[in-house]
């Protein structure tokens, strides 16, 4: 079976605040999804319905059985006063990982993202960019079939960016079902289908060069016209 997660009607409301309204979607093994928005969209609020952190007022989601959940918060769940290998060898013991699974994992993360040189660095004291790249590396650790990435590149230098957006690429060709929220619309094209939300609902939806297309070729178009 190829669906990782189907989502029906998932509404949140925060007394008369709607964060999420009526949100339906699905996804399937290798599909990136991008979720795209303003602050106070709804992206995040999303996101921890979905990996149980946030109650849903209503609507509802399944996940596939057996299903590995991979999780990247904005504020990185790193421990801080680890180093980056310290960091490494706490989440594999945490996910159990056999050692050479563990080992082959740690050492392809540290080698696309060139971490060698901060290892013996504590996780407090390393420079923004370079903690979410490590999150995302524990985020993918365990090799989860479902993968939900809180804008990952937020802060992130170009060549960082386009770093993390091909482990993500990579990710999906091995199976891996992605939701990434992100603010940065340049980023839809790494991403098989997009969701633009506005206010918690979806205002578009589909495949980021169809959806370009019908806004005369340019997304931010799109996104301005959904959003008044």
């Amino acid at each position: 079976m190829n669906r990782i997660l189907t989502i029906s009607s998932l509404t949140k409301r925060f007394g008369s605040l709607v964060a999420v309204q009526d949100f339906s979607l699905t996804l399937d093994k290798g599909d990136v999804v991008g979720v795209f928005g303003a602050n106070g969209a709804g992206k995040t609020t999303l996101i921890r319905m979905i990996i149980g952190l946030t109650k849903p007022t209503s609507g509802e989601f399944t996940i596939a059985t057996g299903c590995r959940i991979g999780y990247m918060s904005q504020s990185f769940s790193l421990v801080g006063t680890l180093t980056v290998m310290e960091n490494f060898e706490f989440y594999g013991a945490l996910y159990n990982l056999p050692q050479q699974e563990f080992i082959d994992q740690r050492d392809r993360f540290i080698t696309h993202f060139k971490m060698e040189e901060y290892l013996n660095v504590r996780t407090d004291r390393l420079p923004a960019g370079r903690k979410q790249l490590l999150a995302f590396s524990i985020s993918r650790l365990h090799s989860p079939t479902l993968l939900l990435l809180d804008e990952p590149t937020s802060g992130l230098d170009l060549l960082n960016r386009k770093r993390l957006w091909e482990a993500v690429r990579e990710a999906a060709e091995e199976g891996i079902a992605i939701m990434v929220s992100t603010h940065y619309l340049d980023e839809a094209y790494y991403c098989d289908k997009i969701v633009m939300m506005e206010r918690g609902a979806i205002k578009a939806y589909g495949d980021p060069v169809n959806l370009a297309n019908k806004a005369g070729g340019n997304l931010i178009n799109l996104f301005l016209e959904e959003m008044r």
